[in-house]
């Protein structure tokens, strides 16, 4: 097994078809079909349905592997390369859709100012779905929120931050810098649906203050949810970075000291440790966390912002 086999079966899994890898490696077809028949007959399975095309079940698990060790050979490459000169390589970062709001036009600003040979690769998705991918090797990193619990993965917090009620000028609440759960009850409100994260905080909260949330409509969305509020449709209760400070409109983000904080950190695999592009990365996002903390209300940054028995 060598790395032209795993890349011309990588390059078949991303462009679908024999004749496709080829065009992406710069290389003819046979190439390409010797390089996964000498696979193939080293494993001893067949990789590709040649009749209906795509892998086969045994195909996916050989891909998923080769992609983690072909990213491996392009991070020595660049370590290696950034011994002696500027950090090159690839970052592949995932981060949560509200945080990536506030944080990636800093964060993506930084890097490219400070390092402008390294290439990000920036992912959005949800915990859920972020964790398998760096569990796999497929993303370097992510920014998520906690709680996570996995010993092959290293957590760094990065920050707390309120959840808050966002009105529209228009609101009855609108008058208001800070308001209880309480003066929430039966009140129509912009909700994340039922079984999600948010939402089973949001009820626990509620049923420990002895109140009733009343959903005027349920957004499967942080971000939609809070655009929504921002245009003035209703109140929504939201996680403090999902409305940047250097946002604008008619609109008031209301304090609720009631409702749990929610941390989020920084996760990468244990082994193999992370690779030059990816340590810059890493520190550049503390900078810029420990900077826009300060800004951004409702975000708290430092040692003793994370309240981690109370974590959302």
């Amino acid at each position: 097994m060598d790395v032209r086999q795993l890349s011309a079966l990588v390059a078949i899994a991303d462009h679908g078809t024999f004749s496709g890898a080829a065009r992406a490696l710069y290389t003819v077809q046979s190439n390409v079909s010797g390089h996964v028949a000498k696979l193939e007959k080293e494993l001893g399975v067949r990789l590709i349905d040649r009749s209906q095309g795509g892998l086969t079940e045994e195909g996916a698990r050989v891909v998923e592997r080769a992609r983690r060790i072909l990213h491996e050979i392009d991070d020595i490459t660049a370590d290696m390369a950034s011994l002696d000169a500027d950090v090159s390589g690839e970052a592949r970062i995932g981060v949560i859709g509200t945080t990536a709001r506030w944080l990636m036009p800093e964060l993506l600003a930084a890097v490219s100012r400070d390092h402008p040979l390294v290439h990000t690769i920036v992912h959005e998705g949800s915990t859920t779905t972020l964790i398998p991918s760096v569990l796999s090797g497929q993303l370097h990193a992510a920014i998520v929120h906690l709680p996570i619990d996995d010993p092959e993965l290293v957590i760094a917090p990065l920050f707390a931050e309120d959840l808050l009620v966002i009105v529209p000028d228009t609101h009855q609440f609108a008058d208001r810098s800070s308001m209880t759960l309480g003066d929430l009850d039966d009140t129509p409100l912009l909700l994340p649906p039922k079984g999600t994260a948010l939402r089973r905080v949001l009820d626990r909260a509620a049923s420990t203050a002895g109140i009733t949330l009343r959903a005027q409509a349920e957004i499967d969305g942080v971000r939609l949810l809070a655009s929504l509020a921002i245009d003035g449709y209703g109140a929504g209760i939201v996680p403090a970075t999902a409305v940047p400070q250097r946002f604008e409109g008619a609109f008031r983000r209301i304090a609720v000291p009631e409702l749990p904080q929610r941390v989020v950190a920084w996760v990468r695999r244990r082994r193999p440790a992370p690779s030059v592009a990816v340590q810059v990365v890493a520190a550049l996002l503390t900078d810029v966390v420990v900077r826009g903390a300060a800004d951004q209300p409702g975000v708290h940054g430092g040692a003793d912002a994370f309240p981690l028995g109370r974590t959302v």
